[in-house]
């Protein structure tokens, strides 16, 4: 599976809200193969600019509470969260070179 840190319902004020790091959190679930598919991407993403972005995942299931406050209708949704605030949002599975695009300004 992938090599990013889960994150909770518990653990997401602290873990990214709380973050003085700029943070992309991959809301997912187990039964959901396009979340499957971008997971080795983000991990690839993860090692070439880790230093600049964290990558976490959130499963859907498991933490409902957080899911429905972002109003995650659609899966896998990407949203990159700066200071507590979400700064981007991207819907879908997409290729290394779209999603290194649509994150071009926090890499």
């Amino acid at each position: 599976m992938s090599n990013a840190k889960a994150v909770t319902d518990a653990s997401f004020a602290s873990d990214v809200l709380g973050s003085e790091k700029t943070i992309l959190v991959d809301f997912w679930a187990e039964w959901c193969g396009p979340c499957r598919a971008v997971a080795p991407i983000l991990d690839q993403i993860s090692a070439e600019h880790g230093d600049k972005i964290e990558i976490v995942k959130l499963n859907v299931d498991d933490n409902p509470e957080t899911a429905m406050k972002y109003q995650i209708t659609s899966i896998p949704a990407l949203k990159v969260y700066k200071g507590g605030e979400v700064v981007k949002t991207i819907i879908g599975a997409k290729p290394k070179a779209a999603l290194e695009a649509d994150l071009a300004d926090f890499i």
